[in-house]
């Protein structure tokens, strides 16, 4: 922000919405903050307990939202630009994306995260291409993302299994796929 040009006596000159996104951050601060008090604050590894993240996420994102709030009374966004895009939604794209997320949930335990994340990496790219007004592509560009899916969620899977020794859902006992 200019603050040459900053004048707090100055009208507030906002849009809907914005006084609103500072209010949705200090809410989910909170809500972050009250749940941050159930987890045990024992120091763990390093002198730190499993409270410590969210407590510092609750606190920056208050700070963000008090700023946000400081900014909108001061006069709104005033270096934002016009949003780009549709004025309206395009629903088939959303469907697709959603489609996507919503199957990787509730196939992860059934067929894998490999699966299940490339599946989801399909359905979100022919969204994101549909939104764009592009063809979505027939089955040999499904085919061809799921294959790129599989290329990124593969080596997350086995840094995740291997290396940090998370259990994530795998097809087969061995935990390599």
């Amino acid at each position: 922000m200019d603050m040459d040009s900053f004048d707090p006596r100055a009208p507030a000159n906002h849009r809907p919405g914005q006084l609103a996104m500072g209010i949705g951050a200090l809410v989910v601060a909170a809500v972050l903050a009250w749940g941050a008090m159930d987890i045990p604050s024992d120091a763990g590894y390093a002198g730190v307990g499993p409270n410590f993240l969210p407590w510092v996420i609750s606190a920056a994102l208050g700070l963000c939202g008090v700023m946000l709030i400081r900014e909108v009374l001061t006069g709104g966004y005033r270096q934002m630009e016009e949003p780009s895009g549709s004025a309206r939604g395009d629903w088939r794209a959303l469907a697709w994306v959603s489609a996507g997320v919503l199957l990787n949930a509730s196939l992860i335990t059934t067929i894998g995260f490999i699966l299940s994340c490339s599946l989801c990496f399909a359905l979100a790219v022919r969204g994101l291409r549909a939104s764009e007004g592009k063809p979505i592509g027939g089955v040999r560009q499904t085919l061809k993302d799921a294959a790129i899916g599989i290329a990124i969620s593969a080596p997350v899977f086995w840094l995740f299994t291997k290396l940090l020794a998370v259990n994530l859902p795998g097809i087969t006992a061995s935990g390599w796929i």
